[in-house]
């Protein structure tokens, strides 16, 4: 075989080798959705960390003394014009669809229980000012006998917040 012949069949080989790698070749493809919310400096109450709130959040079980943890987050807070008033919106509870074993949920904001009877200060006038880093803490009331039933519970936590403005001031 001639020196030509040996280079023919040896680029003609190669190029049978990548069309046939180029036919293997792997292929990988990633699509995922951003989104910003951009608060207003006047008003804003907003998770510290934003990954969370959209989602389900599970409440730890500890097996050894069969307790129901609790579940702790930051929001940041800001009110230039007054303080910070919230509110539950329905009853936080979480049910496996039956009544007799729903688990009453105790929230807290900045320290301070809130209920959905009536609003509450949270942030005072002065601290909303400046803007704040607060603890919202969801809190799992044991049930009476103490004996939490087996099973899947599930259940939400509706907040209100309100920006007030102080006695006599009308924006």
């Amino acid at each position: 075989m001639s020196m030509f012949q040996k280079l023919t069949v040896g680029l003609l080989s190669s190029a049978a080798v990548l069309a046939v790698s180029s036919v293997f070749a792997a292929r990988e493809v990633h699509h995922f959705e951003v989104f910003v919310t951009i608060p207003t400096q006047a008003f804003y109450v907003i998770a510290s960390d934003p990954g969370w709130i959209h989602r389900e959040q599970r409440l730890p079980w500890n097996l050894a003394s069969s307790t129901l943890g609790s579940l702790r987050k930051h929001f940041d807070v800001k009110n230039q014009a007054g303080s910070i008033e919230a509110r539950l919106e329905g009853r936080p509870y979480l049910s496996n669809g039956t009544d007799a074993h729903d688990i009453r949920l105790q929230v807290s904001f900045n320290g301070l229980v809130l209920s959905e009877a009536e609003n509450t200060e949270v942030v005072s006038m002065s601290d909303a000012a400046m803007g704040k880093r607060v603890l919202l803490e969801i809190v799992p009331m044991p049930p009476p006998d103490g004996l939490y039933k087996p099973g899947n519970y599930f259940g939400s936590v509706n907040m209100i917040f309100n920006a007030v403005l102080p006695e006599g001031r009308m924006e």
